[in-house]
């Protein structure tokens, strides 16, 4: 089937130099996309808009939104910019992304447990002591201790792009609190709803199934000689950009949302407050930076977490997911050594590709970084939502000389990678009615607990709206689309 054949995509039009998820290079329909894309063939321009208005009222209705914060740290609620064609991932090429990302998560869970324990990858000089323990998010409480089921990073988040060459490359690791699973499952259900037909016609793997996989995980690595596990979720509350994600889980798990005002720590044991008296609490997925958990631990200052909480943590009477001090991982300078943590734990070759990653630390790099910041997105190592970025080939001269001493004045901080050319995608385009091509990237959900292990099919397809911008993130103008492994 050739994209001219339908009016909808009359005005839609692969770019040469990067890799179109539609089309092939002969600017036919590629074989995974022929079903959907003769039920496009049937809309007109009027039926989108039409569509992608009850799509607005259906996200609307059901409260999916998210905060966007300004420089004054003003949050701005907004709905969830949500694109009508789904991204289709074909289950061959689905199979090396779920391995590759399983085979991730995995060796990111040994390396956390080994630096907060033996230390063998560091006395090994695989990967600098000093690294490690120059990175802001090490966690010293955590020296010595082992979570139950030896899991740390029970859920993740890992950003795959697909570059020019074809190839997919794992951007970053979000092992902290990563966020987007409920936008999953929002997508998913918002397109049955104003596009139903499209599901009797293709077969594709179910994702709602995700709340009872994450409560079934977080059972699975409750403390020991606890049968019935209650578990919640810890919220900051209703001004944090996630709020309608906590709410969303804790309501599909059927546990409790709470705020750390509504824990108490008694003799080392974590309670809720509830009208009928106290209730002991065993596993809590918290939203919540280590920075906020407790304030007899980390900030004195935070009105957020329970005084306690971690001298409960460490007499093995509750379990906090992920674990505290997991943001080590997720270092974007210590990113750059994961193909060697991967061989080191596993003792195989990584399935997933690395981006190059220059590291400005590194004198050579940072010599190199400085003379062709034009060619390269420089990325604070620490920062998660796209905040900090910078794209070399957006800025001006007096902007690029700013970012080099911003470099210059922390190069820990900052770490540097070519400008990737993210993989293009059929998106429909309010301004001007039409499909045009924009930016996609791919955030994979894996949850690791105790003989437990489970990958969302499809994961999060995010785009960036805006043409020509590289930058995905919602907090960053960027939507999302359903993702459909086909089954």
């Amino acid at each position: 089937m050739n994209v001219e054949d339908s009016p909808l995509f009359s005005h839609y039009s692969s770019v040469a130099s990067l890799f179109d998820e539609y089309l092939d290079p002969s600017a036919e329909v590629r074989d995974h996309y022929i079903m959907l894309s003769e039920h496009f063939a049937n809309l007109t321009t009027e039926d989108l808009n039409r569509l992608n208005e009850e799509a607005k009222i259906v996200f609307f209705n059901e409260g999916v939104t998210f905060a966007v914060y300004s420089d004054k740290n003003v949050g701005t609620e907004k709905i969830f910019p949500f694109d009508l064609m789904p991204r289709i991932i074909s289950r061959k090429e689905w199979d090396v992304i779920e391995k590759g990302a399983l085979q991730r998560t995995r060796a990111i869970n040994l390396f956390l447990k080994d630096i907060y324990n033996e230390r063998n990858i560091l006395k090994d000089g695989v990967v600098p002591h000093e690294l490690v323990f120059s990175s802001k998010n090490l966690t010293r409480h955590m020296d010595g201790i082992v979570p139950p089921g030896e899991v740390y990073t029970h859920i993740s988040g890992i950003d795959l792009i697909r570059h020019s060459d074809g190839d997919y490359y794992v951007l970053e690791d979000n092992v902290r609190c990563p966020s987007g699973a409920s936008y999953v499952l929002a997508n998913r259900n918002t397109l049955k709803k104003v596009l139903p037909k499209l599901f009797d016609q293709c077969q594709v793997q179910l994702v709602n199934d995700y709340p009872e996989q994450l409560l079934t995980m977080l059972q699975t690595v409750a403390p020991e000689n606890v049968d019935d596990p209650n578990c919640v979720v810890l919220t900051p509350g209703i001004y944090n950009s996630a709020y309608f994600e906590h709410s969303f889980l804790a309501q599909h798990m059927g546990v409790d949302l709470v705020e750390g005002r509504d824990l108490f720590v008694e003799n080392d044991f974590v309670y809720m407050k509830t009208i009928h008296g106290p209730k002991k609490v065993d596993v809590i997925y918290r939203r919540i930076d280590d920075d906020f958990l407790d304030p007899m631990v980390f900030r004195p200052d935070s009105i957020l977490g329970t005084p306690g909480l971690i001298n409960a943590y460490k007499a093995g009477n509750v379990t906090l997911v992920n674990a505290p001090g997991t943001g080590v991982a997720d270092d974007k300078a210590i990113y750059t050594y994961m193909p060697e943590i991967i061989r080191y734990y596993l003792n195989e070759e990584p399935i997933l590709k690395n981006v190059t990653t220059y590291r400005c630390e590194k004198d050579d790099d940072f010599e190199y970084v400085l003379a062709n910041i034009d060619k390269l997105v420089i990325k604070p190592v620490d920062e998660s939502g796209g905040y900090g970025i910078q794209i070399g080939n957006t800025l001006s001269p007096a902007e690029i000389e700013e970012v080099k001493k911003m470099i210059s004045e922390d190069r820990r901080k900052y770490i540097a990678q070519p400008i990737m050319s993210l993989s293009v995608h059929p998106t429909f385009i309010e301004e001007t009615g039409n499909l045009e091509p924009r930016h996609i990237d791919l955030r994979i959900f894996t949850l690791l607990g105790r003989d437990f292990e489970h990958v969302v099919p499809g994961g999060l397809t995010r785009v960036a709206l805006r043409r020509g911008n590289l930058v995905v993130n919602s907090s960053q103008g960027g939507g999302s689309k359903d993702s459909w492994v086909l089954a």
